[in-house]
């Protein structure tokens, strides 16, 4: 299974470096001599995939999830970044916002870092927006992908865009953001996601006094569903951040590839890099790595050390993932099929029609259940893998369980944990023959190793 995070950060990392060469310029120029491939040069004078602000961030936020989220930590990677030139292409600090450098310079005079974020109306550029991709990743493997029936979720999405933009407009359009990434994470269809995405955080917002006045400002994301079909000359690519959330949805929702979709970005003028890399993270996220032009890749900076760092933080986020089932152990060591389950007998409607018998599960098994879907071990192609290893019957499947290496091995917890719901009792079945217990202890051999 790919790499999620290597798709999304390896997207906006390649978008940003798209953009780079020609931010300020205008749409009418670019329309007279558009990007049509990777450039050098230009704005800032530097060689070709070089990379700014928009992936420095992010890389930094990246490189402090591997070891959990810590807002002082991340605010220190800022900071080590603006200073020393950390997380840069070529050791060298070219570009920064002017809020998030008031927030660094807070943070570095002693300020809390949930205090550091301009909160009036002039703060709403899209600096955290452009570096928000990797609270995605987080949020999966703890809470994930259907994070707004979460409080707790939505409260570090917010919290991660105020150490440098907290003001509500800027927040939702971050919140915006992680929905619809969470909605690709959760394997919908592009146009599915962005939808779904959009109208859950939406919602989330209206039942929420506070946020609900801000929401006039993105109505064209969410009042009708013709945003797709929004003329050009309306679709604004300024570094205001409802303007740069709408550029990057509209040119996901108008293409058909990921080269497509930042290649429309870039040409969009103005602050080319940024609405390229916010565009880019969705598209690399939804068409993958392999998407991803091989010429525009082989001159990123420093591609191998941003691969490490997506490499690092996908172990960490999976390990935290294998940490929370495998603490069910003891409890399918001791689980008996008699105590786990009850069947209801069924009951009667009207005159002469009853309802099917179905099985009642024990709250400790269905909590494990609930503790599976918040993690990032769901393989939403379960059936293909299974398939692809030729195994047929679920004794096949079972038996495969003790060799399966890990790809497979979620493949098959997936499929026993999402065909219960199709056959009445699997989960019964899996408790009396210690399946879930053996898939457990497998993956906490992967762990162990």
């Amino acid at each position: 299974m790919s790499n999620k995070i290597l798709d999304g950060i390896m997207g906006l990392c390649v978008a940003d470096a798209l953009g780079v060469p020609v931010e300020f310029s205008s749409r009418e120029s670019l329309q007279c001599n558009p990007v049509t491939n990777m450039r050098g040069y230009g704005t800032y004078n530097l060689p070709p995939g070089t990379w700014s602000d928009d992936t420095s961030m992010a890389l930094c936020l990246v490189d402090s999830l591997n070891n959990g989220l810590d807002y002082k930590d991340i605010m220190e990677k800022f900071l080590f970044w603006a200073n020393e030139a950390k997380y840069t292409p070529y050791d060298e600090v070219f570009d920064i916002g002017s809020a998030t450098m008031k927030a660094l310079m807070k943070f570095a005079h002693g300020e809390e870092p949930l205090k550091c974020g301009g909160e009036s109306e002039y703060d709403n550029g899209n600096g955290s927006l452009m570096r928000i991709l990797p609270v995605a990743f987080y949020l999966q493997a703890n809470y994930g992908t259907e994070i707004y029936d979460k409080d707790e979720a939505v409260t570090i999405i917010h919290n991660v865009s105020s150490l440098t933009h907290a003001h509500k407009r800027s927040l939702i359009a971050c919140g915006i953001y992680i929905s619809i990434a969470s909605m690709i994470l959760g394997s919908y269809d592009l146009m599915t996601a962005v939808q779904l995405g959009v109208y859950r955080a939406v919602e989330y917002y209206k039942k929420n006094n506070e946020f609900a006045h801000e929401l006039t400002h993105y109505e064209r994301i969410y009042g009708r569903e013709t945003f797709a079909n929004t003329p050009l000359e309306f679709i604004k690519s300024s570094g205001y951040v409802v303007d740069t959330l709408e550029a990057a949805i509209w040119c996901l929702l108008n293409t058909n590839s990921y080269k497509d979709c930042v290649l429309m970005a870039v040409n969009l003028g103005q602050d080319t890099d940024t609405v390229a890399a916010v565009a880019g993270g969705l598209a690399g996220l939804y068409y993958g790595y392999d998407s991803i032009p091989g010429e525009w890749l082989s001159v990123i900076a420093k591609r191998e050390y941003i691969a490490d760092l997506c490499n690092q933080l996908y172990k960490a986020l999976t390990d935290t993932s294998v940490k929370k089932l495998t603490s069910y152990i003891p409890y399918f060591k001791s689980a008996k099929k008699e105590s786990v389950c009850y069947w209801n007998a069924g009951e009667k409607i009207g005159e002469k029609t009853y309802t099917m018998t179905y099985p009642v599960y024990e709250d400790k098994l269905n909590e494990f259940i609930q503790a599976f879907y918040n993690t990032n071990l769901i393989c939403y192609n379960y059936m293909d893998i299974i398939n692809e290893h030729g195994l047929c019957s679920t004794q096949e499947i079972a038996a495969a369980i003790d060799t399966a290496e890990f790809g497979l091995l979620k493949a098959i917890l997936t499929g026993f944990v999402r065909q219960e719901r199709f056959c009445d009792g699997l989960w019964v079945s899996a408790i009396e023959d210690k399946v879930f217990l053996k898939i457990l202890q497998r993956l906490q051999q992967f762990n162990n190793s």
